[in-house]
Order: structure tokens, then sequence, then C-alpha cells
């Protein structure tokens, strides 16, 4: 009989706070993701803390009495991590380390403790290190006294873990090294990509655990890494695949989340790429989840910042079949309608219909609802790329005449 594998979760908690540009129902949203993420680097959050004030403090990013309302809590539930929502300042992760004795991380550390797990690549594991190195730089004068306490676990990978001793200046030599490293292997993607010749590139874009990988394998019948968890992939694969004998490459790109840190836009340069130069985007959406509005939003903003938001774009609205909406019964005239009640047909009726029909989908990539309608739409958007490069391809006009009335119209 097999034994059951142990995990040992750290014990977590998480903190945020209300703002004047952050509601109460916006930060529990945050909460719930910053929840999933620390679940996901192997901790178990065993309490929320959140505070009303209209800016953070500048010393201890909550106020006195919070902060000395969660230091008692650590200390009387063995609470190992604490993790703040918003990115801390050195200081203010050097002040909040003298009173609380646990680890304090913010959710870029986290998110970067994430990629130092999932890296599988050479270099991916360099992004990452060099993303690590850049976040760590300044907060290197009070950081590594308070890392020696406290060893191991999550936000301790990668260069936390090795460069405890160091100094500023080896640092800044390492991130010189990794920046040359990494513009080496860009290069190298550079000369690949080029070698792919002319054949259109179609890129998979969306927040992370959006159902991306999944799509890639049903498409492209690759064996992409799938994990119910957020960003289970890092590395851009690429897919030669064949719909009615029309030939495209598919990639399947790294996730974006909200609050993303910037230092991950800058390392994650070269995989990005593939956004930049795809000749259409497949902005895929977790449909079922009741944020996907803003999951859209943020995707939208980073597109804007790599400079990759006029590419052509169909919209992808994954997990049909994991959709839930709150019923209302029908002697019931008290409780308001809102959108937690549309079904799927009633949201198709909203600013998706403007989308334009032909650029917007409803499927399920584990179930392959709607997948013969997904097949097509893209075929048709990539054979009219294709005729644009192609004018005269045999294919897509068996007539040779016909292709050269469509030339002079």
């Amino acid at each position: 009989m097999l034994e059951k594998e142990v995990i040992n979760f750290e014990r977590t908690a998480i903190v945020g706070i209300i703002t004047q540009n952050q509601s109460e129902e916006k930060l529990n949203e945050y909460l719930d993701e910053l929840e999933f993420l620390t679940f996901t680097a192997g901790g178990e959050v065993i309490k929320r803390f959140s505070q009303k004030m209209e800016r953070p403090n500048p010393k201890t990013f909550v106020g006195t009495g919070k902060i000395d309302e969660i230091n008692l809590f650590v200390k009387e539930n063995g609470i190992s991590t604490v993790i703040f929502d918003d990115e801390l300042t050195p200081s203010q992760q050097k002040n909040i380390s003298r009173i609380i004795d646990a680890k304090i991380l913010d959710r870029t550390n986290l998110i970067l403790d994430i990629f130092a797990q999932r890296a599988e690549t050479s270099y991916a594991r360099t992004q990452v290190e060099l993303a690590q190195c850049i976040y760590l730089l300044p907060r290197l004068s009070g950081l590594w006294t308070h890392l020696e306490r406290q060893k191991g676990g999550i936000g301790m990978r990668g260069p936390g873990e090795t460069e405890i001793e160091t100094d500023r200046r080896i640092v800044r030599d390492r991130i010189s090294l990794l920046k040359d490293k990494i513009k080496t292997i860009d290069k190298q993607m550079s000369i690949q990509r080029s070698n792919r010749g002319a054949m259109v590139r179609v890129a998979l874009v969306g927040y992370t655990n959006v159902g991306k990988s999944t799509l890639m394998n049903a498409v492209g019948k690759s064996e992409v890494f799938v994990e119910n968890k957020l960003f289970a992939t890092l590395d851009t694969t690429v897919r030669k695949v064949v719909i009615k004998n029309l030939p495209f490459l598919l990639s399947d790109t790294v996730g974006f989340i909200r609050k993303l840190p910037t230092q991950l836009v800058d390392s994650f340069k070269s995989t990005l790429d593939e956004v930049r130069e795809a000749d259409l985007l497949l902005h895929v959406v977790d449909i079922s989840h009741p944020d996907f509005e803003d999951h859209i939003e943020s995707v939208n903003q980073i597109l804007q910042d790599i400079k990759a938001h006029e590419k052509p774009v169909i919209m992808v609205f994954n997990k049909i079949d994991a959709y839930k909406h709150l019923t209302i019964e029908e002697d019931d005239l008290i409780t308001e309608k809102t959108r937690k009640h549309w079904t799927l047909d009633e949201w198709k009726q909203t600013w998706m219909s403007n989308v334009g029909h032909d650029k917007t989908l409803f499927i399920s990539a584990t179930q392959k609802q709607n997948f013969e309608e997904f097949r097509e739409m893209v075929y048709e958007a990539v054979r009219q790329i294709h005729i644009t490069r192609f004018p005269y391809n045999k294919f897509l006009y068996p007539d040779y005449k016909d292709a050269i009335e469509k030339e002079e119209e």
C-alpha cells in the first residue's frame, strides 16, 4: 500500500488595506488571489488582517495598533510567515521585521518565489534570478540579518539562499552577469524566431490559470504542463498547428496577473517577445472566475505596456462548463439582480456583443465544448493574415485568376 504524501504547509497570515482607491470588496478580491498565491507557494493562510486607511503607513504599512495585533496573533498561533498584499518599501520591510518575529514578505516577493519554484529551464531560472536580484538590491541593508534566522520555505528560494553574506557590489555584478547571459540567449531565441519563416504566428495570452496550456494541449496535441495553480507555465512553448491543411505557429506564454512585478516584465522580455511578434492574439479568459472582467483589464494593460495592444485579438471565454450564477426566486421581490445573477446568454448580450460576433468565442477546453467553432474562427483569422502575406497561395485561391481579381479589388 502506497503511503500518502504529507505536505507541510507554512502557517501564514496575509495583510491588506482599504483605501480611497481600493474598496473593501476589491481588497477581498485581492486577498482571495493572495491566498491562492500563498497556497501555490506552499503556504496555508490561517488569518487575514485588514485596516481602513487613507494611505499606507510609511513606516509599517498598517497602523501601530494593527501591527501589534498581528504580532500578538503571530506569537500565539505559531505563524511563520506574514505576507502583505502590496509591495513594501525597504524601510517598511525593515521596520516590520523588527516588530514581528516571522518572515515578512510582500506580493512581489511571493510571486518571485513561485516563479523560482516553477522555473524548469536554465533560461527561466536565469530570468527569475535576475528579477529576484533586482528586487533584493535595495533591501540588502536590513534583509540579510533577518533572513539569517529564518532560512528556508516561501520567499527563500533562488539567490536569497546563497547571497545572504553578500554586499551590494557583488549583487550588482551578479545582475550585470545575468543581464549579459539573457542578452546572449535573447539573440539565440530571436534567430530561432526568424528561422521559423513567414508562417503566421498565433499567441495565447491571458491571466494566469485561465486554461491557456489546456487549450494549447487540445489544439496543438502537445504535452504542456497543466495544474490548477498559478503560474504553472513559465517557459514559452511553440507548436506547429494545422487546421484544414493551413499551418501556423501557436505559442503558449506565461500568465499575467494583477500587480505584476515590474522586475518580471523586464526579466521575461524574450518570453513577451513571442506576444509582441505574434500576428494574432487569442485572449483566453476564465469566465467562471467572479473577477474575470478585472482580469481582462489587467491583461489589456500589460499588452499596452509591452506595445502589443493593437494586434488583432479573438476573445476566448473558457471554462463555460464551470460557469455558475446566483439565482433569484420568482417570488423574490427584494433581491436586486446584479452581474452575479447573469446567465451566459445574458453576458453575451452585454459589452461582449460589441466585440464582434466573429471575434468572440465561448468554449470549454477540457470538455471540448464549441471546439469546432473555435477551430473554424481561428482558421478564418489565420487565413486572412495568410492571404495578405501570400496573395497567390494555390490552396487559399485554387483559381489563380481569382487571386489576381482579388488583388485588383
